[in-house]
């Protein structure tokens, strides 16, 4: 089965700043969509706010047709959504296991759940005693994709986490995803640039100042230019605003 996020008007603020101004997206198994954007963006508010961990000014999240917009963090999980977060955010000092048995007790997976999950990334079962704390970024990496597939989600959201890998890494994470989007998954791909992920995707929204600009389809090869030329007039207007401020009207 196919599933199918669809985000509609999508608003966040942090007190008087504005981080999302109204944004659309729609995302459906298959294959990849990624959301690319410059830092401070608002990559991240948005995935946080499909995923609840952060409050949305206004809008609605739909999975599958049914309206999330209003359910709790945990809700959302046992509903389906799942987020792999910017800065991986394990439990440094528990072993490489419990950190799985954490996911599955609030997930209430039944037991031998952690087992399964092992087998994903069969290096993770020759650490399973390991410290995640003492993991190296690759392994870290393996376990937070692992702790957020533990519920089979219906959408998988990911933050900025292909930065910092080695390139043999990034590939075989890319492939998983590829191969989870296949089967109906949803993946939503949050990244500062394209790089070298471009043949993974299907479809890509490109956000500045936290406005959807520009919208590519598959290919990547558009979507990539697209992004390069919002970029370059993302770096055009900041010069404009900082001349602005250094050299005020009479």
């Amino acid at each position: 089965m196919s599933h199918e996020l669809l985000v509609e008007d999508l608003r966040v603020r942090y007190g008087r700043a504005t981080a999302l101004r109204g944004i659309d997206l729609r995302a459906g198994g298959g294959a990849i969509t990624a959301l690319v954007g410059p830092n401070g963006a608002g990559k991240s508010s948005a995935l946080l706010a499909m995923y609840g961990s952060v409050g949305a000014a206004g809008g609605r999240i739909l999975v599958d047709g049914e309206d999330v917009s209003r359910m709790k963090t945990s809700q959302r999980a046992r509903a389906g959504i799942a987020i792999v977060p910017q800065g991986r955010q394990l439990f440094a000092h528990l072993t490489v296991r419990e950190n799985l048995q954490v996911m599955a007790e609030m997930l209430k997976l039944p037991s031998g759940a952690v087992d399964s999950a092992l087998d994903r990334f069969p290096i993770l079962h020759t650490r399973v005693r390991s410290l995640a704390g003492v993991l190296s970024g690759g392994e870290q990496q393996m376990l937070v994709v692992t702790r957020a597939l533990m519920g089979e989600p219906r959408v998988l959201l990911l933050d900025e986490m292909m930065t910092g890998l080695a390139p043999m890494i990034v590939q075989q994470l890319a492939s998983t995803f590829k191969e989870l989007a296949e089967s109906g998954t949803v993946v939503v791909l949050a990244e500062p640039n394209i790089g070298a992920l471009h043949r993974w995707l299907a479809r890509g929204y490109v956000l500045i100042r936290g406005e959807v600009v520009a919208i590519g389809e598959a290919g990547g090869a558009d979507l990539d230019r697209i992004y390069q030329r919002a970029v370059g007039l993302e770096l055009a207007d900041v010069i404009d605003d900082e001349l602005a401020a250094s050299h005020p009207a009479p």
